[in-house]
């Protein structure tokens, strides 16, 4: 991602930003030498581990659970491409096991006062509001050398990531605790990535690729003939959502005015206390006390753990319209967003917000 895509937890995916291990074997002047070298160590460790589900779904001396899982996740498989129109090809067809609980950690940061995230550039995939990192000790060095220098920062957790078709992604084990239908969005997420993919635009290509797996795992569930998403969970994950993204626009406010460094904090720290209030008057009057966000809601918070959220949310609604607008149809909805991401950046982003209602054509 950042709403509940069938079964997929609007928390867990807010870290789940694509990440461009691939293109570290093309280095440039944008990071150190230490930095490029972890990665690339890390990408060629990922790449050695991999094997072909077919072969671990066949041998009898593998986890039952895990060649159970493994084989529900190739009929999703099978689904993205026939169905979806997304790549063919053997991404997702092979496993890799990791042991470790998340393949990378990324590290987003912002200056104290302000919501703009620190990029940085990579070639091919261009720049990406994060850092990534093989080891969680390494990212939590780089986070507190970020707080040193006074900045926002916040570590996220990431349990895969597309190299967008530069190699053969395979389904890891960090994946493996998550059920049949999660998995499955995973699957149509990142293949997406590999279908439409514009440099430097990292909300058009999170809103993009959450479009396709909702999109995707609406039709994967009326394809096994079972019911819609529970619409009061989706119902929720959209007003938390909401209820952060309206909090982001208040401090983008609040961070344009002329105050002193210490009222501004002073006012940053009212409006994440606002957002808490509201967030437990939601749940207690309409969720009948769900607590599921909130130990996210009570944790020291700061711009940059607000940062995920408007990636992977921002344009869905216009790429919903313009699915239907296409009548539908995966690859004439494909090409029309292809077109989009061609476009000059500010082009782009008015087409967009005419899709999503925002702002009216020729405006």
């Amino acid at each position: 991602m950042i709403r509940p895509l069938p079964s997929l937890g609007l928390l867990d995916r807010v870290f789940r930003v694509l990440f461009p291990g691939v293109l570290l074997l093309l280095l440039n002047g944008c990071s150190t030498v230490s930095y490029y070298s972890q990665l690339a160590s890390g990408q060629v460790q990922l790449l050695r581990a991999r094997e072909p589900v077919t072969e671990v779904i066949a041998d009898p001396n593998r986890d039952q659970t895990l060649r159970a899982h493994l084989a529900q996740s190739q009929k999703a498989r099978t689904f993205a491409s026939q169905q979806l129109h997304l790549p063919d090809n053997q991404s997702y067809r092979l496993y890799a096991d990791i042991g470790r609980p998340y393949v990378v950690w990324n590290v987003f940061a912002t200056a104290e006062f302000s919501l703009k995230p620190q990029n940085h550039c990579f070639p091919i995939a261009g720049c990406v509001a994060y850092r990534g990192y093989y080891s969680q000790s390494a990212a939590r060095g780089e986070a507190a050398l970020q707080r040193l220098q006074g900045m926002d920062v916040t570590i996220g957790g990431v349990e895969a990531y597309s190299t967008l078709g530069w190699f053969d992604d395979p389904i890891m084990s960090s994946m493996m605790n998550w059920g049949d239908e999660r998995l499955a969005t995973l699957i149509f997420h990142e293949l997406a990535h590999q279908r439409v993919y514009v440099q430097d635009d990292t909300e058009f290509n999170e809103s993009f690729a959450t479009f396709v797996e909702q999109e995707g795992t609406r039709q994967w569930r009326a394809y096994r003939a079972l019911a819609p998403e529970n619409g009061d969970r989706v119902q929720q994950q959209d007003q938390f959502t909401r209820l952060v993204l309206d909090t982001r626009s208040r401090l983008e406010r609040l961070y344009t005015l002329p105050l002193p460094p210490e009222q501004m904090r002073q006012r940053k720290a009212a409006e994440f206390e606002r957002m808490r209030g509201q967030y437990r008057q939601l749940r207690d009057s309409q969720w009948a006390g769900d607590k599921r966000y909130d130990a996210w809601i009570n944790a020291p918070m700061n711009n940059a753990r607000l940062l995920p959220f408007g990636l992977y949310d921002q344009w869905v609604p216009a790429f919903s319209a313009l699915f239907r607008q296409k009548g539908g149809d995966w690859e004439e909805f494909y090409g029309a967003a292809q077109t989009l991401g061609a476009m000059p950046v500010q082009a782009r982003k008015a087409a967009l917000r005419v899709l999503a209602g925002t702002e009216k054509s020729g405006a």
